[in-house]
């Protein structure tokens, strides 16, 4: 072996890193568990292909001796493999001790911050509350300094999803410490209100700048926004990649990067060539599908060629793939030290970005028939899990929750304790039995609901796994409400659980005690104008309200803007609101409900200064 005894150590430690039960194996779900904390989102189907390229005996597993022959490979080749490529990456991430006395280790990477900065200098140029730290340098720490207030973050927030925040809501001048903390909790809500998940952050935590939180924010942030352009509203045209036999409802519940991988690949097909694209790590790595892929979707004017191809030196060849993503006003998130080592999470970025830009797909001749992707109830539904951080990250409601496993960690959120792992069934499905896995989970679901004395008459784990909507979102609105109900609990001064007539009661003595009129119910016509809220958020938190603001109501267009207003003022003081404006103006009662409960949560007990996600 030619590795040194120091070189030999250094990658036990790291084998050791990999290994998380100590077996002396590394699994596909420990590899992705550090893919996951490197920032790489990875399939199971991903991490087993990584180590195929290393497992020699084909156990499906990597032994110490198989990873050190596979760093040795590496050091006399010059060359990585997808697997020698995450080995790299794990010793060169920033890292950063843990705080408080603990033995805890964060990292970041030096080449997504240059790539959110970048992404960041070009999004908010023109923005004038940003001026005083817009352009920032991607030299140094600019970038945590100028989320110190939380006015940048909440305008990435905006950008990301528009009008997520109420911008009158925002604190942006005469910054104390009290104001600033305002506008931290008001991100981090808002965050978690458009599917972040940013559990155990806390207004502190951004104040002080902690790079890998803000790394971590921002990059779903930005994500999140990507990837919310990818729909039949913006690209109708998506109808040209449907493979045979496939409707549209079929294409629209695939993730969003299968979207940007079907989308890729048609362009190379259509181009004659027959490379394809898997992932946006190993099969990106050499420029090859890159270069013919801008070629296709650049306008004939901009002059992109493929002269890339006759390179041979592969960084060479990724900075001419830049040069001709600049003609096109698409150079960006990735550098060609990006490209050459197969930076998943920035290729993403950059691939997500040319189909946003430039997707190049041919204008259908008639027009399509109307499809609602997902209505406003769903998406909240949606955001909700997601914010809790539930895996995998849901992205179509019923065709995520159908294997069960989603509706199991919800119940354990709800309730801890109240989930027998040894019940659950976990992937990789094999192909003989996956269905009845699947539906013991589903089964096990259902259980747990009567367990907690939902109503599920008539509701099996086979309506799950059938993706019946209207008893799916039954168990999914029953799941948030006792989420909700159960905050309100563990904030009651007994602990003892607080019924739905009880927190009604409360909730009209608030009022009565502000001095403002009562509320007869969540489907009270007052409610329309959203004044009973704007008022109950001043009585919690007085000085929130700038009541100049507050438009008198009774024509649509006011009432909205004051609903906008007051759910940006419940989450500035507080409240986890993930009902929107609308929900407000349309007298939804499930919304609202959430509404009062969140604010009473607040009221009960959760500090703005010390809120954490």
């Amino acid at each position: 072996m030619t590795l040194t005894h120091e070189e030999i150590e250094d990658y036990t430690k790291v084998f050791k890193e990999f290994d998380a039960n100590g077996d002396g194996r590394i699994t596909s779900n420990e590899l992705q568990t550090i893919m996951g904390k490197l920032g790489e989102k990875t399939t199971g189907i991903e991490c087993r292909e990584l180590i195929k390229q290393v497992d020699t005996d084909g156990n499906g597993t990597i032994e110490i001796n198989e990873f050190l022959k596979a760093m040795e490979i590496h050091k006399q080749s010059g060359k990585e493999t997808g697997f020698s490529g995450v080995v790299k990456k794990t010793s060169t991430v920033h890292k950063i001790g843990g705080y408080g006395g603990g033995e805890t280790s964060h990292s970041y990477s030096e080449e997504e911050k240059i790539a959110f900065v970048d992404w960041i200098n070009g999004t908010m140029k023109k923005d004038a509350d940003l001026k005083d730290r817009i352009p920032m340098s991607e030299a140094d720490d600019s970038l945590f300094k100028a989320c110190h207030d939380g006015i940048l973050l909440c305008k990435l927030i905006n950008d990301a999803v528009p009008e997520t925040i109420d911008e009158r809501v925002i604190n942006k001048t005469k910054l104390n410490v009290y104001r600033i903390t305002e506008n931290q909790i008001l991100t981090i809500n808002s965050a978690k209100a458009i599917g972040c998940n940013v559990v155990n952050i806390g207004a502190q935590d951004l104040i002080e700048g902690r790079p890998y939180l803000i790394m971590g924010i921002i990059w779903q942030i930005i994500k999140l926004g990507l990837f919310a352009r990818i729909n039949l509203r913006n690209h109708p045209e998506l109808y040209r990649l449907l493979e045979y036999g496939e409707t549209i409802e079929d294409l629209l519940k695939l993730p969003s990067e299968e979207i940007l991988l079907r989308w890729f690949n048609y362009h190379l097909k259509a181009a004659g060539s027959p490379r394809r694209v898997k992932n946006f790590s190993n099969d990106i790595k050499d420029s090859e599908a890159y270069t013919i892929l801008l070629k296709q979707i650049a306008p004939k004017s901009a002059n992109v060629d493929t002269r890339a191809l006759s390179e041979g030196n592969h960084e060479k060849r990724a900075a001419m793939v830049l040069d001709n993503a600049d003609k096109i006003g698409c150079k960006k998130f990735v550098r060609p030290r990006d490209i050459v080592n197969g930076n998943q999470k920035l290729n993403l970025a950059f691939v997500a970005n040319l189909f946003n830009t430039h997707p190049a797909l041919e204008p259908l001749e008639e027009k399509p028939e109307l499809i609602v992707e997902e209505t406003r109830e769903e998406k909240t539904f949606r955001n909700w899990m997601n914010s809790l951080g539930v895996e995998p990250f849901v992205n179509h409601l019923y065709e995520d929750l159908r294997d069960g496993l989603v509706f199991i960690q919800l119940f354990e959120k709800v309730q801890p304790g109240i989930v027998d792992q040894k019940r659950v069934n976990y992937p990789p499905w094999k192909a003989m039995g996956a269905e009845m896995k699947k539906l013991e989970n589903d089964n096990y679901a259902v259980e747990l609901g009567k367990k907690m004395k939902f109503s599920l008459v008539g509701i099996d784990g086979k309506n799950i796994y059938d993706r019946n909507k209207m008893l799916v979102l039954s168990i999914v609105w029953q799941l948030m409400r006792a989420y909700v109900l159960g905050i309100l609990q563990a904030l009651s001064s007994d602990g003892k659980p607080i019924s739905y007539a009880v927190f009604c009661l409360k909730k009209k003595t608030k009022l009565q005690g502000s001095g403002k009129p009562t509320i007869s119910g969540f489907k009270d016509s007052s409610l329309v104008n959203a004044h009973p809220i704007i008022h109950l958020v001043e009585a919690i938190h007085p000085g929130t309200v700038d009541f100049s603001l507050v438009k008198p109501g009774g024509i649509h267009a006011d009432n909205l803007l004051n609903a906008k207003y007051a759910v940006s003022s419940a989450r500035k003081i507080g409240a986890v609101v993930f009902a929107l404006p609308e929900d407000i103006v349309e007298l939804k009662p499930k919304m609202l409900l959430t509404i009062f409960a969140a604010l009473m949560a607040s009221d009960l007990g959760v500090a703005p200064a010390s809120h954490k996600g």
